[in-house]
């Protein structure tokens, strides 16, 4: 997926959970939106090295919003709003195998189920051999050691779409949960227990009952993002 342009500069203080104080190349100083609702634990330090994007909408209240910082390894994508377009992108590409098998796809699909409350999940994939199947992304940038962890923050919403999965299994649907790696590090998946320990003991149940779950790598390019790579999931803490 191609980006927008971008400009360099260096992260100086993220705050109020949505603004971040950036000094960009040129020596200006900007408040960019930080479109990332999670604690953005292990994703900036003051100083660091950052990536924003310049919108000339009148209707914005920020024009430069923040894209991604380097922690040292290479860039680390916080940009939440990025990571759906570059799965779907992925799937229909063929780069995730377990869901290679679909002839359409569908964003922001509603998905109402007795007894849970009106959402949406991320994609529907239909028109292969398989049943239909239900995907919801959550983009993942907390590093723990060898690991990627998910949530960085408490999360009733993730916790949420996990019933919603496990919902659609029991009507025949295939459920999946995809987790979009967005930091080169890390050689495996891992839930969070020590931040989020019902989200874990809830994903463990989930997939247990027949809910899918996946991990795929993010790639960035000078330019863009790329998925690329799936990676292991290990559900217990090791």
């Amino acid at each position: 997926m191609q980006l927008p342009p971008l400009t360099a500069g260096r992260i100086l203080r993220r705050y109020k959970r949505f603004l971040a104080d950036v000094e960009l190349e040129d020596g200006r100083m900007v408040t960019a939106h930080c479109p990332n609702t999670g604690s953005m634990r292990g994703c900036w330090l003051p100083g660091a090295p950052v990536q924003v994007s310049f919108s000339d909408n009148p209707r914005r209240k920020l024009a430069w919003t923040l894209e991604r910082v380097d922690m040292g390894c290479g860039w680390v994508g916080v940009n939440t709003s990025r990571s759906n377009a570059v799965v779907a992108e992925a799937v229909v590409a063929g780069r995730v195998p377990a869901l290679a098998d679909y002839r359409t796809l569908q964003s922001e699909v509603r998905f109402d189920v007795p007894g849970h409350p009106r959402s949406r999940l991320d994609l529907r994939l239909g028109g292969g051999q398989s049943a239909d199947a239900l995907v919801e992304i959550k983009n993942v940038t907390l590093l723990d050691g060898d690991r990627l962890r998910f949530p960085d923050a408490v999360s009733v919403r993730a916790l949420k779409h996990l019933d919603l999965l496990r919902a659609a299994v029991e009507t025949g649907l295939r459920g999946v949960i995809l987790f979009a790696l967005n930091r080169p590090e890390g050689r495996c998946f891992s839930p969070a227990p020590e931040i989020d320990p019902a989200y874990a003991r809830r994903l463990s149940e989930v997939v247990a009952g027949g809910v899918e779950a996946l991990a795929l790598r993010i790639r960035h390019t000078p330019q863009g993002m790329l998925g690329d790579g799936m990676v292991p999931i290990e559900l217990e803490a090791g």
